[in-house]
């Protein structure tokens, strides 16, 4: 983000944080407003740490190794599915 895309979500936020404000004149300490309270802080301090110097920089996606899982291609024992009903297809033929 540069400095003026900052700028101007802080300026944002202010005037969310007077919303919040105005709504809590109105309707009072409800669960509601301190919800949206709540939500106005969180994103005042995220917003702060894109500020801050120590900043993250943008994120890249680390390359993560799988194990791979071999499947053999033999049929299963059919002692696996005795008494299994087939669900999809009309259940257990006896």
């Amino acid at each position: 983000m540069t400095s003026t895309e900052l700028g101007e979500l802080q300026r944002t936020l202010g005037q969310l944080r007077h919303c919040v404000g105005a709504l809590r004149s109105v309707y009072g300490d409800i669960p509601a407003v301190r919800r949206l309270t709540n939500d106005v802080e969180r994103m005042d301090i995220d917003a702060g740490d894109l500020i801050s110097p120590r900043a993250p920089g943008p994120r890249v996606p680390a390359l993560v190794e799988r194990e791979v899982v071999h499947i053999p291609d033999t049929p299963y024992d059919p002692a696996l599915w005795q008494g299994a009903d087939d669900e999809g297809v009309g259940g257990y033929q006896r």
